[in-house]
């Protein structure tokens, strides 16, 4: 009987703690995912390395410092993969008519992955991107615009439109790369963003 009673005390100490283990989170386990900035809500600044064809550019982008202009910020998965290549080559052939004549001066176009500078580097020189692709190795930036995929190391495909105050004005949280209409939407979103009349596709 004493036995029993000992044996018994013994599961009723662990418990508690057993319980304890189960209801909270591991240690540094993230349980919610970022949410996006709303259309409306000024776009979250940032600072991060980019790289075009010509190699690593010598001064960090900073979205503050690109008021002014309206910006275009691509988040995608990985360099050279399937999808990204398709999104990016339509940004490159018809860089105008999606961005406007303004392409590169008045409009900034920032694709965003978690590949590296010297990866950026090659890719644009290889494809011949007419704009810089930024580096965000640990997905802060991605995390600031919700653009994470849960479980995985990658960004989502996600787009969105800054205009020149600095406020999003559009964003699609599930950029369609094969869908004509992802981009024909975009280039309108970006003629607003620039005050001007009609889309640009």
């Amino acid at each position: 009987m004493r036995r029993l009673s000992l044996i018994a005390a013994s599961i009723a100490l662990a418990l508690p703690v057993a319980f304890a283990g189960a209801q909270s989170p591991a240690a540094g386990t993230d349980v919610t995912a970022p949410s996006a900035p709303e259309v409306g809500a000024i776009a979250p600044d940032f600072t991060a390395p980019w790289a075009d064809a010509s190699g690593a550019r010598a001064t960090p982008v900073r979205l503050a410092d690109l008021r002014g202009k309206v910006v275009v910020l691509a988040f995608y998965p990985l360099d050279r993969s399937s999808g990204c290549t398709a999104e990016l080559h339509k940004f490159r052939d018809e860089y105008t008519k999606i961005f406007g004549p303004g392409a590169g001066e008045d409009v900034v176009v920032l694709p965003i992955s978690v590949d590296s500078l010297e990866s950026h580097a090659s890719w644009a020189k290889d494809d011949g991107f007419p704009f810089a692709l930024v580096s965000d190795r640990d997905q802060t930036v991605a995390k600031l615009y919700g653009s994470t995929m849960p479980g995985r190391p990658y960004d989502s495909r996600t787009v969105f439109v800054i205009d020149k105050e600095g406020k999003i004005t559009y964003r699609n949280l599930k950029f369609g790369a094969l869908v004509e209409k992802a981009y024909a939407d975009l280039a309108t979103e970006v003629a607003k963003a620039k005050g001007a009349t009609g889309a640009g596709l």
